[in-house]
């Protein structure tokens, strides 16, 4: 079958080549793959900057697709089901973590596209465990993104505890920062989200999906906006989702006394310089959220299902499987929000 493969560590080191087609067995089940996304950690596996990654392994971890195979212990998914998967591929079983199925902070984790092959091929295997199968009435394209809309659904439902008249504030709008958006607009809260001049297309899609404030930092004064939209209080929770230390402090600075802050992005230095005063007097919560657990992917079916959340909506770019590195180059451009990459053309719904 056909694979994009990270061949070695360093810059680069990405073939679309043959590889053998993988086979089902024990709880495995071996999946065609409709579409596969482009995410953040895939472009710095490419740069060589993401240590997880561990060549030679196929790359990618937000897919869908049909089942084709099961193996010999699999009980409850079935040739033929339409499908998507959690990312992780095994796991120690036994430490705190594992027993709380707190599967993203098991320090002994494999993830598809990092430990084991991924989902930029033709085929790929999961585990039963991390297999959902998809509702009726959600596309292959909306469902190839539920695990970046998982990620959101951990950090503002289960780590922010997003709830109806909040009023939040989101930091970066590309993928992940629209599915937080996204799911908070689906909790019932006020959403506002802020970015710099370089995302004016982004800030529309953000609009039309249900954002009620975009906010051009280079160009107007989000604190100024902040209190008069929150009589002077500051938002409820603030989340960070670009990477970027300076949102970081000023997420600090917007959120009100009590209020919350919620980290996703990944910042440049293991260790950078956070404003700990406003944590401190404003009595803030500041809380990490990493990657996405089974229960937000629960979760994130059921968004998925009701029609409240509509990944597909931030894709700009669909690509066949042999044009992988348009779609890379183009995302680390900063062009558009969400590239996906169909790796099996009859399975491909849009054009």
């Amino acid at each position: 079958m056909k694979a994009v493969v990270k061949t070695e560590v360093g810059y680069d080191h990405m073939v679309y080549q043959d590889i053998p087609e993988p086979e089902a067995t024990g709880d495995l089940v071996k999946i065609k793959i409709a579409y596969s996304g482009i995410c953040g950690t895939d472009i710095h596996a490419f740069k060589g900057s993401y240590a997880s990654t561990k060549p030679p392994v196929v790359l990618g971890h937000e897919f869908s697709g049909i089942v084709t195979q099961v193996g010999p212990d699999v009980k409850n998914v079935k040739v033929g089901d339409r499908v998507t998967s959690e990312t992780t591929f095994a796991t120690c079983g036994h430490c705190a973590s594992c027993l709380s199925k707190d599967y993203n902070l098991c320090s002994n984790r494999k993830g598809l596209g990092t430990n084991v092959n991924g989902s930029m091929a033709q085929y790929v295997l999961s585990r039963e465990e991390s297999i959902h199968k998809l509702p009726d009435n959600v596309s292959l394209l909306s469902a190839s993104l539920t695990e970046p809309l998982a990620c959101g659904v951990h950090a503002s439902i289960e780590k922010g505890e997003v709830k109806a008249g909040d009023i939040v504030c989101v930091f970066g709008v590309g993928a992940i920062g629209q599915m937080v958006a996204q799911v908070c607009k689906s909790q019932g809260a006020t959403v506002i989200v802020a970015g710099m001049n370089t995302d004016t297309d982004r800030f529309e899609v953000a609009l039309k999906n249900g954002a009620d404030r975009a906010v051009d930092q280079t160009k107007e004064d989000l604190s100024a906006i902040i209190k008069e939209m929150t009589n002077g209080e500051g938002v409820d929770i603030a989340f960070e989702c670009s990477g970027a230390v300076p949102a970081a402090n000023k997420a600090l600075e917007i959120t009100r006394r009590k209020g919350k802050v919620v980290q996703m992005g990944v910042f440049p230095e293991a260790k950078e310089p956070i404003w700990t005063d406003l944590i401190l007097h404003k009595e803030i919560c500041y809380v990490g959220s990493r990657s996405q657990k089974p229960s937000s992917w629960r979760t994130s079916i059921k968004l998925l299902e009701n029609g409240t959340v509509v990944p597909e909506k931030i894709v700009s770019m669909i690509i066949p499987l042999e044009k992988w590195r348009d779609g890379f180059e183009s995302i680390a451009r900063g062009e558009g929000i969400k590239a996906v990459i169909c790796c099996n053309e009859d399975l491909k719904e849009h054009e």
